[in-house]
């Protein structure tokens, strides 16, 4: 019986000791694989990330942008069915670019 149980034993721990070689293996990979993950983290510049504004006076100047851009777009669409020629559509648009600013100035005065 004792022969028995010293050969469970040295079963057992034949298991653990693969065992622990195993979690030893994986650990090391696993550090090689944190120290890579690291140099390559150094080399690569980390993006810079800007802050956006949430408040009231945000939130009303892209309510504004967005009205812009959707007459903007009203516009142009209007133009192209509109105008049969090309020299008017191509008018119509730069006459645009050239006026937006002035007409976002005069309609949303943003000073206040």
């Amino acid at each position: 019986m004792s022969k028995e149980r010293a050969r469970r034993r040295a079963e057992r721990a034949a298991e653990q000791a693969r065992q622990a070689a195993l979690r030893a293996e994986r650990e090391a990979r696993r550090a090689r694989w944190r120290r890579l993950r690291a140099r390559l983290a150094a080399a690569v510049p980390r993006p810079i990330r800007v802050a956006r504004q949430g408040g009231v006076i945000a939130r009303r100047h892209k309510a504004q942008n967005a009205v812009v851009a959707m007459l903007f777009v009203l516009v142009q669409a209007g133009a192209w069915l509109l105008l049969g020629g090309w020299a008017a559509r191509v008018g119509v648009l730069v006459l645009s670019l050239l006026l937006l600013p002035v007409l976002v100035t005069v309609v949303f005065d943003r000073r206040s």
